[in-house]
């Protein structure tokens, strides 16, 4: 639904009220007006709610900030996860620029209106339909895509020239005119005077209101465009060279319409800020704030992985005790989180994926999980977390239950690439019976084989615990809990990690680590067997882990492999001395606001400037980059950045350029070859308006490079007609040979693809892979193609993951809308409001062609509403609005199950005999008989309505 005028104007004067205006010398950028405008929108969605709950709203200070808006949204907790959200959307924005710099639908080049037009329309279709199923992160990526084809429109067309004052509302709709288009054989240009360009556009095209825009072509020999059509301009542009000569773009201040870039970058602010209220409107406030992942709880999921197979029989009742209690910790509390996954497996069988909101079905669930399979030493433990990492969103809490080795070994590499992906934390719970189980009894040496994970098997899951940042804990199932209960605290949604580090085999090492005055609960996490560890805090005092005197650590807990350290808080370096022959991981963390979100970068190749977001791995042993952003304050700075070897002591140091609004660019001169992660140093001028704070923050997810790249591009949109095509390519950049292909998909459709390609050295080869989806599937559904390129030795391998959105076509584009039944109103000449009041009955219809009324959702007026589908038809809701005359206004927004949105208006002071033809008219007797009929003798009753 379009916007209004009023809103409108509202939106273009909070732009220069909200430091929207641009400073002198300075241009706005698509980032910029990006971030810009989701703040705008979000502060609005969150006063909005306020209001509705009768809570007080403080605005954020100016300009706004995602810290700032987070706070006055009452989710403070979920600023990092704010932040994060519009650093993916703003990416995916520029990446638009880089992927597809010469197709001119994408930039509204050439006048391509239609095409341009489509590509928002087709994206706010997919986005509507992604976040009806709940797939935000899909949502973000799309909303991206489309913002910078939407923002390009104010400034490389002529629709500022025009003298239009609002954003053209038009883009967002399919079925309307875009505006008077100039023909293809209308000249629209004169050439530039010198440098002015002010007024190159010809009079008879702004008199007649024609909609044009310039051309764009790098090539100098094949630059070619219609006879006096305009260029987009600028030294990159060669058709600004063929006359007419000079261009018409905004892009900057510097750009050949520069004196308009102030105003177009106001627009694109506005019309970006159009799109996003369309997007809530159709989704709801909730919703519209989950996919910016913005709650007052954590927008994590949490998810169990649990091994049903015969040998857990023993284990599975302390299973259910572990998982009810992990889960009742976190209910009604700021880190409850916002899903709950649940994944079975056995032998043979893996799953299903189970998904909820609510946790007592999944206690139900957890309650009634069978056990059965197995039979062998082995269980299918990895087949099990793809799946759950295949479904849970980024960045979720896994916990993976067995008392086995995996049987699906092969899996490693794509499980880590998920895991690389995703950024979430696993944590492996591996128990053992402490009578010997139906598995051991078959052994002659039972005592032997008490525990059935070797030190190889226990290493595969300590090296999936550490690239995650999550720990492997062995203990009887006696223990669960209480081992449960330790972790429970790295649930926090404030958690940071310090520092992570292991050693396989284990040695004497000496680790640093640095406390500011941030951290709350610093802790420490130790896993190993035999481990010696000395502390030494900032002023040089010493306390073993076993020492129960000493004045450094103020508890300990400690089971089967796990040891946990709660240290007393001394701001400054401290180092922790690890002495063991076994393999050893140590972990410390604390609770601090103050945190960072990267992204691996490359620089664009193209013929525009700038960084596009990795898909697959850094390539090894060569210089590479790093995007930063800082969270929790908006005073902070970063002033070191370092990879740091995960199983070693090799640091490799990058150079920090700031980018503004709490980002910088970070340039290493060779990416570790070997597994890393990513520390940062940084400062802070302004914590709690006190001196200057240190900082240390490391990555809780560890990271790999490549000697194999792999590129590859998939539509944005799947419609499950037919095939579903997606081509890459692969290089290896060291040693040739022939490589395994793995492709998968995180919806199971069926596929074809190459098994193994043959490369050699420095030589690209292609594939193509093939999906097949059932035509039934859902619209919103969120395609996620992950293909996988891997050594023969298995010693180097990459992965590249592509994503789009299942779109079934349909054919509606109409809003519903309301059909009004009945009005009584005694509102007038009365001198108490509250004495009397006024009704509505309506009916709410998609039409005969619709796809069905979604929500009816009342935005203005203090009245009761009631509604109610109807039984018999899907495409219409009955509604019934009651007020007391003190609230004369009511507006709906309905929607329907594609998202197109409409509103209806009724006033206390309506002309009832004309509001509605005689034909609808219903007697008092019959109003109340069609009431009964559509909500109930029970309802009416309780609330005395109709």
């Amino acid at each position: 639904m379009a916007l209004g005028s009023g809103l409108l104007c509202l939106l273009l004067v909070l732009t220069g009220a909200q430091g929207f205006g641009i400073l002198p010398g300075k241009s706005l950028s698509h980032l910029e007006i990006t971030e810009r405008a989701i703040l705008n929108v979000t502060v609005q969605v969150c006063r909005f709610l306020a209001a509705a709950e009768g809570a007080d709203f403080s605005f954020p200070a100016q300009p706004y900030t995602a810290d700032g808006v987070a706070v006055s949204c009452g989710a403070p907790k979920s600023s990092k996860n704010f932040r994060q959200a519009i650093t993916f959307i703003t990416l995916s924005n520029a990446r638009v620029d880089l992927r597809h710099a010469l197709n001119a639908s994408f930039h509204f080049d050439e006048e391509m209106f239609v095409q341009g037009r489509k590509i928002i329309t087709e994206g706010i279709e997919a986005i509507k339909a992604s976040n009806k199923q709940e797939n935000y992160e899909a949502a973000r990526r799309t909303l991206g895509e489309i913002f910078h084809p939407l923002q390009d429109f104010y400034s490389h067309s002529n629709w500022v020239e025009l003298g239009n004052e609002f954003p053209n509302s038009n883009l967002l709709r399919s079925n309307v005119s875009i505006g008077n288009l100039a023909d293809e054989s209308m000249p629209t240009c004169r050439s530039c005077d010198g440098d002015d360009c002010s007024n190159n556009i010809l009079e008879d095209v702004i008199k007649g209101k024609f909609l044009t825009s310039g051309y764009f072509s790098v090539v100098l020999f094949s630059a070619t465009k219609p006879k006096g059509k305009c260029s987009h301009g600028g030294a990159v542009d060669q058709t600004s060279t063929i006359d007419p000569k000079g261009g018409i773009n905004k892009d900057t201040f510097g750009s050949s319409h520069g004196h308009l870039h102030t105003q177009a970058a106001n627009m694109a602010i506005a019309a970006t800020s159009e799109l996003l209220e369309d997007i809530r409107e159709a989704a709801g406030d909730r919703p519209f704030l989950q996919m910016l992942r913005l709650s007052k709880g954590s927008s994590k999921a949490l998810c169990f992985v649990i091994d049903t197979t015969k040998s857990m029989s023993d284990e599975i009742e302390a299973v259910r005790t572990v998982t009810t209690f992990i889960i009742n910790s976190e209910v009604g509390t700021e880190t409850e989180p916002a899903s709950y996954i649940l994944v079975p497996f056995s032998d043979p069988e893996v799953g299903p994926l189970i998904k909820t909101t609510d946790p007592k079905i999944l206690e139900g669930v957890l309650m009634s999980l069978p056990v059965s399979g197995g039979g062998d030493d082995q269980e299918l433990s990895l087949s099990g977390l793809q799946l759950a990492l295949n479904g849970a969103p980024s960045n979720s809490e896994i916990f993976l239950f067995t008392d086995a080795p995996a049987k699906d070994k092969q899996l490693r590499s794509s499980v880590i690439a998920l895991i690389e992906r995703t950024q979430s934390v696993v944590n492996f719970m591996i128990s053992s019976s402490t009578s010997t189980n139906k598995r051991r009894r078959r052994r002659d040496d039972s005592q032997q084989q008490q525990n059935r994970i070797t030190a190889s098997d226990a290493q595969l899951y300590r090296e999936l615990a550490q690239a995650s940042g999550g720990q492997i804990v062995e203990v009887t199932k006696d223990e669960l809990v209480t081992a449960a209960t330790i972790l429970s605290d790295t649930l926090n949604s404030s958690l940071v990690t310090l520092l992570q580090a292991a050693r396989s085999p284990g040695k004497e090492d000496v680790f640093s680590f640095l406390v500011d005055e941030s951290i709350t609960n610093p802790t420490v996490y130790i896993t190993g067997q035999s481990v010696t560890v000395t502390l030494t805090n900032p002023s040089g005092e010493s306390q073993q882990s076993t020492d129960t005197t000493g004045s450094l650590i103020t508890s300990s807990q400690s089971v089967g492999n796990l040891q946990a350290l709660r240290l007393k808080k001394l701001v400054g370096s401290w180092n922790i001395r690890m002495v063991s022959a076994n393999p050893y991981t140590l972990k410390v963390i604390g609770q601090s606001d103050i945190d960072f979100l990267f992204d691996f970068v490359e620089e664009s190749q193209g013929p525009f400037e700038g960084y596009d977001a990795l898909d697959s791995r850094p390539r090894a042993g060569v210089n590479g980059s790093l995007l930063v952003s800082l969270t929790g304050s908006d005073t902070a700075t970063v002033t070191e950045v370092t990879l740091v070897e995960s199983w070693g002591s090799e640091e490799i140091k990058g150079v920090v350029e700031p980018q503004g609004s709490s980002r910088f660019l970070v340039h290493v001169d060779r990416i570790p070859s070997v597994e890393f992660a990513v520390r940062v140093m940084g400062r802070d001028d302004s914590f709690n308006s006190r001196a200057s704070i240190v900082f240390q923050r490391q990555s809780s997810t560890h990271f790999r490079s490549s000697n194999l790249t792999i590129s590859g591009d998939a539509d944005s949109i799947f419609v499950p007609l037919g095939p579903f095509s997606v081509t890459f390519s692969v290089t290896a950049l060291g040693q040739g040979g022939n490589f395994t292909i793995r492709a998968t998909n995180n919806q199971g459709f069926s596929s074809t693809f190459p098994t193994s390609l043959q490369l050699e050295t420095g030589k690209m080869a292609n594939g193509t892979v093939t999906l097949l989806a059932p035509r039934n599937t859902p619209s919103g559904t969120d395609v996620r193609l992950t293909i996988e390129a891997e050594a023969s030795d298995g010693e180097d391998s990459n992965y590249i993951v592509l994503r789009s959105t299942v779109i079934n076509t349909i054919a509606d584009f109409i809003e519903p809308e309301c059909q009004l039944l009945s009005f009584q109103s005694n509102c007038s000449g009365l001198a108490n409001c509250s004495d009397s009041s006024w009704t509505v009955f309506l009916r709410v219809t998609d039409g005969a062609e619709g796809t069905g009324v979604n929500h009816v959702r009342l935005i203005q007026g203090n009245g009761t509403i009631i509604t109610n589908p109807a039984a018999d038809n899907a495409n219409v809701t009955m509604v019934f609005y009651s007020s007391s005359c003190c609230s004369p206004d009511m507006e709906l927004l309905v929607a329907d199950n594609i998202g197109n949105v409409g509103s209806c208006f009724y006033s206390s002071k309506m002309n009832a005999p004309a509001a509605f033809s005689e034909s609808t008219r219903v007697t008092q007797m019959s109003l109340f008989s069609l009431c009964i009929l559509i909500f109930g003798l029970q309802v009416l009753t309780e609330l005395r309505v109709c």
